[in-house]
C-alpha cells in the first residue's frame, strides 16, 4: 500500500497560520432554542476552544456534574461571590441565580484560548456593557443570537424534552417572546435549521471573526 504524504505547501497546522487574538464567543437563545446542542457541536469541531463554566443555584439535572456543566452553589455561596465582585455577569432566571466568574473568562482569554459562553439574554446584556468598559473583553467579544423560526417549533422542542410541567412550559414560552425581541442587540442572528447547518454557520462566523484586521498580528515586512 502506498502512503501519500501531504505536500509541504498544503500544511495547515496551527503553527503555519497567522497569529490572531482569542475570541469570546457568546451564544444566547430562548429556552429550547438549541444553544446547548450548538455549543456541544462547536466544542467538538474546535478542540482548542474551551467553554466558560457558569455558576448556578439551581439543582443539578440528571447527569450534570459540578465543575463540568456548572458550578452548583447554594444561595448563600452565590451571594458571597456576588458581593465580592467575582462575577462578570449574573442574572435570575426562573427563580434561580446564574453567574459567570471573571476568572473563568479572562483567565482563559489570557492563555490565548477561544472561550465559548452560553448565557441568556440578560447575561448577554451585562457582558456587552462590561465589554464597553474593558478593552480586553471588547476586543474578544462576538455575540450570536439563535432561535427557531417560529414559536410553534420552539414549543415542540420544549415538550420533547419532557423535563418541565405544563405551567413551566407556558412560562418559558412567554419569556421566550421577550427574549427573541432582543435579537437586534447581537452581532449575529441565526434562525435555527438543522444541527449541521447551525454548526456550519457558527464555524463560518468564527472563521470570519478570526480574520478581522483588528485581531490579526501584522505580517513581518
Amino acid at each position: 500500500m502506498i502512503s501519500l504524504q501531504p505536500a509541504p505547501q498544503m500544511e495547515t497546522s496551527p503553527q503555519a497560520l497567522p497569529a490572531t487574538s482569542p475570541l469570546l464567543v457568546l451564544i444566547s437563545a430562548p429556552s429550547g432554542g438549541g444553544k446547548t446542542t450548538v455549543c456541544q457541536q462547536l466544542l467538538k469541531s474546535r478542540p482548542a476552544m474551551t467553554r466558560a463554566v457558569t455558576c448556578t443555584t439551581r439543582p443539578p439535572r440528571e447527569g450534570e456534574r459540578d465543575g463540568v456543566d456548572y458550578y452548583f452553589l447554594d444561595a448563600a455561596s452565590f451571594l458571597r461571590r456576588l458581593q465580592a465582585g467575582n462575577f462578570l455577569e449574573h442574572a435570575t432566571v426562573f427563580g434561580h441565580s446564574y453567574g459567570t466568574l471573571k476568572s473563568e473568562v479572562l483567565g482563559k482569554l489570557r492563555q490565548g484560548r477561544d472561550v465559548l459562553l452560553n448565557v441568556d439574554v440578560q447575561g448577554a446584556a451585562s457582558i456587552r456593557e462590561a465589554a464597553k468598559a474593558d478593552p480586553e473583553l471588547g476586543r474578544a467579544l462576538v455575540t450570536v443570537f439563535l432561535t427557531p423560526p417560529s414559536m410553534a417549533i420552539l414549543e415542540s422542542r420544549l415538550r420533547k424534552r419532557g423535563t418541565d410541567a405544563e405551567a413551566v412550559i407556558q412560562k418559558r414560552l412567554s419569556v421566550a417572546r421577550q427574549e427573541i425581541a432582543q435579537w437586534k442587540h447581537f452581532n449575529y442572528f441565526l434562525l435555527s435549521a438543522s444541527i449541521e447547518e447551525d454548526l456550519r454557520r457558527m464555524l463560518a462566523i468564527i472563521e470570519a471573526e478570526k480574520l478581522r484586521s483588528t485581531r490579526m498580528q501584522p505580517p513581518e515586512l
